[in-house]
């Protein structure tokens, strides 16, 4: 890796405190509201008098989550221990589908023209992340203008994981970037817009895939189990008329299962069986500091990463998605705390959805049948599940902290950047998990899909390998003579 210029690294350096710019400045801690009683959110508190006070990026975008302490668990240990033992089941097939070779439906059968979010080159970076808070698909596509049909490149939570990252200090250019990193960080800071033309890049590319809405299923499936995540689907006119991710596909495979025996067949099978996923594996300990995990995944070229104790037990799972948690300077001192003290807040965060209670169970084992870990992926909304075996003693366990003198004495609760951080043996469903041994990944469930079906998708390491590459990001020395590597490569 190149260094930089002493003199031009000067502002990246500056910028180690992890402070995020005006961009995302909040006002000053308002008193927070009293304890909510029922499940529904409150107004944010950081809405209490901002009079005079310029809107931030993250105010107009979201309410910050309230305190893990301020609710109770969503699940008890016996309900994830039964969630784990009878994942979701099929929702009720489509009748459109019966009857029908899965090799003959069309990729435009799939899709809505509903799930497609536009953002233009010359949208600020906000403007794009709030498209992407409201894509159902968990990616904005970017054209040239709005009179553009063509698809120049997308935006997604990887993306937004690296201009944090950026911004607050944690990533060092390249020579040939120096200028291009202080001018952004520049503008970051005095709170200026800065145009998705600009950062591009700054962004891990993955290959842009456009397929015609009469191109069979196959095509796609071929194309998603080679390791792409996302296909752009367009008509005769060449207009964009969805976005067919791999979660989509699982997802209609796992429903519609019923009518294609040849996929149906491999769901009762064990995963040891089938040999499907692989041992390599990149984990962060939960102690370490969130930083460590997001500057890994932009490294890495991944989506997620586990979350394991001094045992190498999974307790967690923090994905790019994640992010969406850290767009305001109340949240910055989350990027310093622990990994396990950022997983409660993200449950906090997810708290009630849709009237029923939610606790994501990231892990399978390799005892797991095809369809029970096909189940979780698609009940989840993930993108991997981690394989474990058997419990390890952990050599320390977190302590539990105490709680602070304010919160202590009756006083307003912390904000989630400075509440106490919730032990790993405190969550629930946190001592079900086993030893990391693997990951099993949506890519590994449609690859061994196309084959059984005869199709001869791509070797997926190429892609992984591709994602790894174009990251134009490396994490500064200062993380790695800090603390040493909790990374597991198995």
């Amino acid at each position: 890796m190149a260094s930089s210029p002493a003199a031009g690294a000067r502002v990246i350096a500056d910028q180690s405190d992890h402070s995020l710019p005006e961009q995302f400045s909040s006002a000053s801690t308002a008193v927070p509201s009293a304890p909510r009683q029922s499940s529904q959110r409150s107004p944010s508190n950081s809405s209490v008098n901002l009079s005079g006070h310029r809107l931030s990026f993250a105010e107009n975008m979201r309410a910050m989550p309230a305190s893990p302490r301020h609710r109770p668990a969503s699940l008890t240990q016996a309900a994830v221990q039964e969630l784990m033992n009878h994942p979701p089941t099929k929702k009720p097939g489509n009748s459109k589908f019966t009857g029908r070779e899965w090799s003959d439906i069309t990729v435009g059968e799939l899709v809505s023209p509903d799930d497609v979010c536009w953002v233009e080159l010359d949208d600020s970076v906000e403007d794009a992340t709030k498209m992407l808070l409201k894509s159902r698909t968990n990616v904005v596509l970017v054209r040239d203008s709005k009179t553009s049909n063509s698809v120049t490149s997308t935006f997604d939570y990887s993306d937004l994981n690296t201009y944090l990252l950026l911004v607050v200090g944690l990533t060092k250019p390249e020579d040939y970037q120096v200028t291009l990193f202080n001018d952004i960080i520049s503008k970051a800071q005095e709170g200026q817009s800065i145009a998705l033309r600009t950062l591009q890049p700054m962004f891990c590319r993955e290959a842009t895939v456009q397929l015609d809405a009469s191109s069979s299923l196959a095509q796609a499936i071929e194309t998603l189990g080679s390791g792409i995540h996302r296909i752009i689907i367009s008509d005769l006119s060449n207009h964009v008329v969805g976005v067919m991710s791999q979660l989509r596909v699982a997802d209609f495979f796992w429903n519609e299962g019923v009518n294609f025996p040849l996929i149906e067949r491999l769901y009762p099978v064990l995963l040891r069986d089938l040999s499907i996923g692989t041992q390599k594996t990149i984990s962060v300990n939960s102690d370490s500091p969130l930083s460590e995990a997001l500057t890994t995944m932009n490294k890495e070229g991944l989506t997620s990463v586990a979350v394991v104790d001094n045992g190498h037990n999974v307790v967690g799972n923090i994905s790019t998605k994640d992010v969406r948690h850290l767009t305001s300077t109340s949240s910055a001192p989350l990027l310093d705390s622990s990994c396990m003290h950022f997983i409660s807040v993200i449950l906090n965060e997810r708290g009630v959805e849709k009237g029923q209670d939610t606790f994501p169970v990231f892990y399978v084992s390799p005892y797991s049948s095809l369809a029970h870990t096909v189940a979780k992926l698609v009940a989840t909304r993930s993108h991997r599940m981690w394989v474990v075996e058997s419990a390890s003693p952990s050599p320390s366990a977190p302590a539990t902290p105490l709680l602070s003198a304010k919160a202590s004495s009756g006083g307003a609760p912390p904000s989630p950047a400075t509440a106490a951080a919730v032990p790993a043996s405190a969550l629930a469903g946190a001592g079900l998990s086993g030893k990391l041994a693997g990951v099993v990944s949506l890519t590994d469930v449609l690859n061994i899909f196309a084959k059984t079906t005869g199709l001869k998708p791509g070797d997926p390491s190429e892609q992984r390998a591709r994602r790894r590459r174009s990251s134009s990001s490396s994490i500064r020395p200062s993380l790695d003579l800090t603390r040493a590597s909790t990374d597991s490569r198995r």
